[in-house]
């Protein structure tokens, strides 16, 4: 679907508060990416080959803040992410059909936003004793669902380290930023494959969710969420979730 001049601007703009808000948690705003151009009416192909760019740009600079914070685990990094990787490029290769993409993106949607409404920096204090089994298990379907939702996996993979005791917040953040960025890569590289094109506002787009993921970078490592920013967003992914289930077109 042919964009109007106006529409990649305004979408510039909410890309660049997603990636303000989703960096600053150590998530590169894929759900978010997503939602935008699920209201904008961008097709299925165009949004998840777009959502994977951005999220290597917004995981990229996140991975980078907040390892120089001192907050990566190579120890608790690396057991989801060898499992998620061929996955994620086998996702990322594969093309659903549009109805079955819209629904599986906005139950993804729903989920991230119930995940960002009731977001808390409070959790057990970090073990690091991952069993090793379980984390290549989930490591491989958050990396399928990566790659064919043009989704990084953060949005899963945060909470799920922070609730079953694995990682502090911030060790969490770090550790989701690097594996949204893996996970993206080798998505993108997967649905290069099956040859989906770039939108021509995405150099524009780059450029919105750059400047945001420094700065909610920033915010992340300094502790400086903004708790009714997120919960309004997740109305607006509730909002693209249930349109992309609900509504057929």
């Amino acid at each position: 679907m042919a964009l109007s001049l106006a529409d990649p601007i305004l979408l510039s703009f909410l890309f660049f508060a997603t990636a303000v808000l989703y960096s600053s948690v150590g998530n590169a705003g894929a759900s978010g990416y997503l939602a935008a151009m699920t209201l904008a009416g961008l097709a299925p192909e165009v949004m998840k080959s777009t959502a994977l760019l951005l999220n290597i740009i917004v995981a990229l600079i996140a991975t980078f803040r907040f390892a120089r914070a001192g907050y990566f685990s190579w120890p608790l990094f690396w057991p989801f992410t060898v499992a998620s990787l061929p996955f994620a490029f086998v996702g990322g290769m594969l093309s659903l059909p549009g109805p079955l993409y819209r629904v599986l993106v906005g139950i993804v949607l729903l989920f991230a936003a119930y995940r960002l409404f009731w977001y808390t920096d409070q959790g057990k204090p970090g073990t690091g004793a991952v069993p090793l089994v379980l984390a290549l298990v989930m490591g491989a379907g958050l990396g399928l669902v990566s790659g064919l939702t043009g989704i990084g996996g953060g949005i899963f993979l945060s909470p799920l380290l922070i609730v079953m005791g694995w990682a502090e917040p911030r060790q969490s953040a770090s550790i989701s930023a690097a594996f949204v960025l893996v996970n993206s890569v080798a998505g993108l590289c997967g649905d290069t494959v099956s040859v989906h094109a770039l939108p021509s506002a995405a150099p524009l787009w780059v450029g919105a969710v750059v400047v945001g993921g420094l700065a909610g970078s920033e915010l992340g490592a300094r502790q400086l969420a903004e708790v009714a920013l997120r919960r309004l967003l997740a109305v607006v992914l509730a909002i693209a979730g249930l349109k992309l289930i609900l509504v057929r077109r």
